[in-house]
């Protein structure tokens, strides 16, 4: 197992100099000059000559990437533009609300889609499984966004039971954080709850059609035994996978939900980098992002081997 982990962590190396490279170029394609969006349209071209020598844009674009590159392997993220601040100082500052919301929202779904799951594949062809089923479909289709500002229509504008938007740190005032974080981590509960309760129905159904499942059956163990000391563990599996898939991508698809919700997290910094062409912000956000990303993937393949004993690495 050591030597498993040591190897995918080397393996992480050449996946996060791909998607760093990725961002870099992108964002320099894009039209738009930081120097010009730093100083303002009406700057004189000697102001943003000047500029840009300070940023390093007047390099070929190559060697730009190959000195950021240099400086983020001795853990130098570069300056912030427009915060005057370090790279990675400020998204490790805005990153505790985004895990804050990310875990809340993937707690709550597993709350629901576990035994959702659980009970439309014990209750297969009932009325259960099929109100089971018609709301995993509803929460599979509907768009996050959309869902969000219907929660706000419902909750803080209707009955005033939620505040729309906003945040209070949760050290602070950990009741009010958990009040203005109801309505997004609800937004992306439900939708999580919908692809997880779908995987766990399926993958339950394919284990319960298994033999030792039968032979648990004769030897007259009740079928709740069965469900959950014999086929429960086995066909997690394929539901940590999509949970572990979801999880990192919560780590960096929080935008849209930060951006409605004023929820002051690394989405809502990346937002704002973006209309400010703070180019080192997105970079660092982006590569810090991944990293979380491939470390949940790896935490997930660990995760069979505690599931399945049979699973070995080597």
């Amino acid at each position: 197992m050591t030597a498993f982990i040591v190897r995918r962590l080397v393996h992480m190396l050449p996946v996060l100099l791909f998607v760093s490279a990725i961002v870099f170029f992108v964002f320099r394609i894009i039209p738009g000059d930081a120097a010009v969006m730093r100083l303002g349209e009406a700057a004189d071209p000697e102001s943003v000559a000047r500029v840009r020598r300070m940023m390093g844009l007047d390099r070929p674009i190559y060697l730009q990437y190959l000195v950021w590159v240099g400086r983020a392997a001795r853990g130098d993220l570069g300056q912030s533009m427009l915060n005057q601040q370090s790279v990675f100082s400020l998204v490790l500052e805005k990153f505790p609300p985004t895990l804050e919301l990310a875990l809340l929202g993937l707690g709550l779904a597993l709350v629901i889609s576990l035994p959702a799951g659980i009970v439309s594949a014990a209750r297969r062809g009932t009325w259960m499984d099929h109100a089971a089923r018609v709301a995993a479909l509803l929460g599979f289709c509907i768009p996050r966004y959309w869902l969000a500002v219907l929660l706000i229509l419902v909750f803080a504008v209707h009955w005033r039971w939620l505040p729309p938007a906003g945040n209070v740190p949760l050290l602070e005032q950990p009741l009010a954080n958990l009040r203005f974080a109801a309505l997004p981590a609800a937004s992306v509960a439900l939708t999580l709850a919908a692809v997880q309760m779908r995987f766990l129905r399926s993958s339950l159904l394919d284990v319960v059609a298994q033999d030792y499942i039968r032979t648990a059956r004769a030897k007259g163990i009740d079928e709740r035994g069965v469900l959950v000391r014999h086929a429960l563990k086995n066909a997690l599996i394929p539901f940590v996978t999509a949970a572990g898939l979801e999880c990192g991508n919560l780590l960096g698809g929080l935008v849209v939900v930060e951006q409605i919700f004023s929820w002051p997290g690394v989405g809502w910094l990346m937002v704002q980098s973006i209309i400010h062409r703070d180019y080192a912000v997105v970079q660092g956000a982006v590569l810090l992002i991944a990293a979380g990303f491939v470390t949940i993937n790896l935490l997930v393949d660990v995760a069979y081997a505690v599931l399945d004993p049979r699973i070995r690495y080597s």
